[in-house]
């Protein structure tokens, strides 16, 4: 299975949600990619110790994702039609750009730089 990149701008961080009784996790972050006309909300998602690393991530910031499709197929029955879907499972990020609420936080926690201060 290969693996390809993506890059935008993060408009959704979902929380870690768990599943079954053996504790698999899984959170969606969604990418939001302008194109002109229309606007890509791209669904990626975390899956087990995946998702801790999201907890760095902020709404408003630029990451490239690198990411490989899962496929699964679902039949509840024989005389039933089957379902295909598709999935982004992301294996990784790189933060390009931190967002305007990510740069504002960091100013306010460490303050404006005085250079009038003795050190």
């Amino acid at each position: 299975m290969s693996e390809a990149t993506v890059s935008g701008q993060v408009h959704l961080i979902e929380p870690t949600k768990s599943f079954g009784q053996k504790g698999f996790r899984k959170r969606t972050v969604v990418l939001e990619q302008v194109t002109g006309r229309f606007t890509n909300y791209l669904p990626l998602e975390f899956i087990a110790d995946s998702c801790d690393m999201v907890d760095n991530l902020s709404v408003g910031d630029t990451i490239k994702v690198t990411y490989r499709l899962t496929g699964r197929k679902w039949q509840r029955d024989e005389q039933s039609e089957v379902k295909y879907f598709l999935s982004a499972e992301a294996t990784d990020y790189e933060l390009l750009k931190a967002g305007q609420r990510a740069a504002a936080n960091d100013e306010a926690d460490f303050g404006p730089a005085d250079e009038s201060a003795p050190f």
